[in-house]
């Protein structure tokens, strides 16, 4: 029998009890290091809520694996993306506050507003906002549209009750929060409106995001060190091998310690992983049937988020096809180190 991770086999003659300790120790693992590297790039470029990651990911695929290293090492494309978009993020928030100071909401409401749902929105909707969202949110207020009194005219109680729900039992903690400022003592039907059409949406994208970079932030983190101390566990089972007989015993020892550290290392992937797949799959889960209350609410104010539910589940189910697969590839590495620590603890007869 194999074990099977995204791809990568490691061998069923290495996992046999009798296995040798060159079956375990030899230079090259078990498994393609570099594929490790590309299922998680692959992730970044598609998936990383940040574009300058996204972009920088893509790059590093199609220029190959030694790219791909690049790009994941300490002062790499990973992290001249990441101050780019903190540079980018800063220069956008600027001009979203500049734009709400000289745009006063008794003038322009459309602009004022909306210039403040970017600052508390995600990458993507800020980003809309310097780039198209002011021009239309100007235009707006210049032709003087306001139906917000229509559109709180239409809010229900069982459309409050459901905010008030959500403020409590949502697994999203920007849903939450987000759904308990609308419900807050002191609100009024308008602050509902506000949730259901515009903050909700928002909310979700936030807790998408936040669950996407974290990872994308402790995986990479995870995986450099991985890399060193496989690299540091092979190295000392290679001197281990090539030691006098007087010092082999020891030099083993050290091997061995060495392969328990980097199996150790693994744990918190493993753990995070696991975790996220089941987070992914509750939010899936409560999408859809966001998804059918939306579709029965019989207030125009559920519209946005009507539309919006298929595709955030679905987001939700790639996510959790995600963690699955990386959780897979981390169970790989520490039972590669698992078995490799046990081979050089018992050499071959």
């Amino acid at each position: 029998m194999a074990v099977a991770a995204a791809g990568l086999m490691i061998p069923a003659q290495a996992r046999a009890s009798g296995g040798s300790a060159t079956a375990m120790t030899d230079s090259e693992l078990p498994f393609d290091e570099s594929e490790f590297e590309r299922i998680f790039v692959k992730w970044l470029s598609t998936d990383d809520p940040r574009a300058a990651v996204r972009s920088a990911a893509r790059a590093a695929l199609l220029s190959g694996s030694a790219a791909i290293s690049a790009f994941l090492s300490l002062d790499g494309g990973y992290d001249r993306a990441i101050a780019n978009t903190e540079t980018t993020y800063r220069r956008q928030v600027d001009f979203a506050n500049r734009m709400i100071a000289t745009h006063p909401i008794q003038y322009y409401p459309r602009v004022n507003a909306t210039a403040r749902r970017a600052l508390t929105g995600t990458y993507d909707e800020l980003d809309k906002f310097v780039r198209t969202g002011y021009a239309a949110a100007l235009a707006k207020d210049r032709q003087d549209i306001d139906d917000d009194q229509a559109q709180a005219a239409a809010i229900r109680q069982l459309d409050r009750d459901f905010v008030t729900r959500l403020s409590t039992e949502d697994p999203g903690a920007q849903v939450r929060a987000w759904a308990g400022r609308a419900v807050a003592p002191g609100t009024a039907d308008a602050d509902v409106v506000e949730f259901l059409r515009y903050g909700w949406v928002s909310a979700a994208g936030l807790d998408t995001e936040m669950f996407r970079a974290r990872l994308a932030d402790s995986n990479r983190a995870w995986l450099v060190q991985s890399e060193i101390l496989f690299a540091e566990a092979q190295a000392a089972a290679q001197a281990a091998r090539e030691a006098a007989a007087d010092a082999q015993a020891q030099m083993r020892e050290a091997a061995t310690r060495a392969w328990a550290t980097a199996g150790a290392q693994t744990g918190l992937a493993r753990v995070a992983w696991a975790d996220a797949e089941q987070v992914a799959l509750q939010q899936a889960q409560t999408w859809l049937l966001v998804s059918q209350a939306a579709g029965s609410a019989a207030s125009t104010n559920w519209d946005a988020i009507a539309a919006a539910a298929p595709t955030t589940r679905q987001q939700w189910l790639d996510q959790q096809k995600n963690a699955a697969e990386h959780a897979a590839t981390w169970i790989t590495r520490y039972e590669t180190a698992l078995l490799a620590e046990t081979a050089t603890h018992t050499p071959a007869a």
